[in-house]
């Protein structure tokens, strides 16, 4: 020891081959991954595993030792991942031809099947886009373009991500949620004839309401007039002499207004009995 500490360049070559074999057992896995320890190309267990609702502290992170230069280390991420799904066109039920975005999130809850099936997480990504796509095509083709704005998809993204998590489950990720960004019509004439087509729609639409409509207010207004003649039939057979009374009125009211019958000018005789309401009894 004495000599080694004479020569510096001993002393320097032991001190860095001290950090290397302490560098290769020792290790810090984080709370926000999980180590794969591999042996020799095969892995050997697991550290700071995911699990449902645990405890942050409590979870298996910190210090861990390994044999040195014979185990490695394969980092995976703990935290929820995202796969975007670049911009694809959907054909819809309605014969509506969308551009649709999309994204999912998922998380690695087995990382040993990860490991062996994939060996990294990008690898996850790629296989999982183009299976998000291909669900995303299949259930949207099989409604029209409203049904994206309606409670109804919600129902489409449960479907979307259920297909898409038995194909997660083969690379040990858990699909989190699926999401459309946008949902729009090519631009151009596909987009002005769609926006035609709504709008024909819409207007036959509205003649038919209006038709209806129309319909009912001559029922209700003809079922009232009846029931309005029922009634003054029924009021006037009880006392003939108040209906005569209410018929001179109303002759007086349309002889005499003005603004129905003009300036016209009406001569009679006191004793005409067209003015015998006006007599008295």
């Amino acid at each position: 020891m004495p000599s080694i500490m004479k020569n510096p360049i001993a002393f320097a070559l032991v001190a860095i081959a001290l950090l290397l074999l302490l560098g290769s057992t020792i290790s810090i896995v984080p709370e926000t991954r999980q180590a794969v320890i591999v042996r020799f190309g095969e892995p050997v267990r697991i550290v700071n595993r995911y699990r449902p609702n645990e405890q942050f502290g409590y979870t298996g992170a910190g210090i861990i030792a390994r044999l040195p230069f014979a185990e490695q280390i394969v980092w995976i991420d703990k935290r929820v991942l995202s796969v975007e799904m670049e911009r694809q066109q959907v054909l819809s039920t309605d014969q509506l031809r969308l551009q649709v975005d999309a994204f999912a999130r998922y998380r690695i809850v087995d990382p040993l099947r990860m490991y062996i099936s994939a060996g990294s997480e990008d690898r996850v990504s790629e296989a999982l886009r183009p299976i998000l796509g291909s669900a995303l095509r299949n259930e949207l083709g099989k409604r029209p373009f409203a049904a994206l704005l309606s409670p109804e998809r919600g129902q489409v993204m449960q479907n979307i991500e259920a297909g898409l998590n038995r194909v997660a489950r083969q690379y040990g990720a858990e699909i989190v949620d699926v999401r459309i960004k946008r949902a729009d019509l090519p631009d151009g004439a596909p987009l002005e004839s769609a926006f035609q087509r709504m709008r024909t729609a819409r207007e036959q639409e509205a003649l038919t309401i209006r038709a209806q409509g129309a319909k009912q207010a001559q029922i209700i207004r003809a079922e009232a007039d009846a029931s309005a003649a029922r009634v003054y039939a029924e009021s006037f057979g009880k006392d003939p002499n108040f209906y005569d009374f209410y018929r001179a009125m109303q002759s007086y009211r349309y002889t005499f207004d003005p603004s129905r019958s003009g300036q016209t000018s009406v001569i009679l005789s006191p004793d005409n009995d067209f003015l015998r309401e006006f007599r008295g009894k």
